[in-house]
């Protein structure tokens, strides 16, 4: 189980709300990603593939090194959930999917991890509406993606 993380320094109501937030949804992460038996690096990248990636833009997307991205596909290889080939467009680019073991482990894994559903689930449809707009303003992002 992680270990919550807050800051040294004094934090606004807001940035604390927003902390035990994260730290509750990493949490439940890691929990449903135990529940079918993934670390939860695992499961992130399990659940991205729900079609061919090349595993170039998979470490893009997610922020890590290319060699990471290899490490973990490696073992999702190993137990079967998913495959590597060459790109039909580029042979030079390897590409992963998930094989159908995977998408069985995918699935459960998302019925498993109901933490955002269940936090909207407590809101109206209103209060959601008005939280998509706040996190796409502090997240900077356009109002109507």
């Amino acid at each position: 189980m992680p270990v919550p993380h807050r800051p040294s320094t004094e934090t606004s109501e807001a940035e604390s709300v927003l902390l035990d937030l994260v730290n509750a949804y990493e949490q439940a992460f890691d929990i449903a990603a135990a529940s079918v038996e993934l670390s939860a690096a695992q499961a992130c990248v399990l659940g991205r593939l729900s079609e061919h990636r090349a595993m170039g833009g998979l470490a893009t997307e997610l922020g890590c090194d290319a060699s990471n991205i290899s490490q973990i596909v490696g073992r999702l290889d190993g137990m079967g959930l998913t495959y590597r080939e060459a790109s039909p467009q580029d042979g030079r680019v390897r590409v992963v999917a998930r094989t159908a073991e995977g998408d069985a482990v995918a699935e459960r894994f998302e019925r498993s991890f109901g933490f955002a559903r269940d936090a909207l689930g407590r809101l109206t449809a209103e209060e959601r509406g008005t939280l998509t707009a706040l996190l796409r303003k502090a997240l900077d992002e356009p109002a109507n993606r």
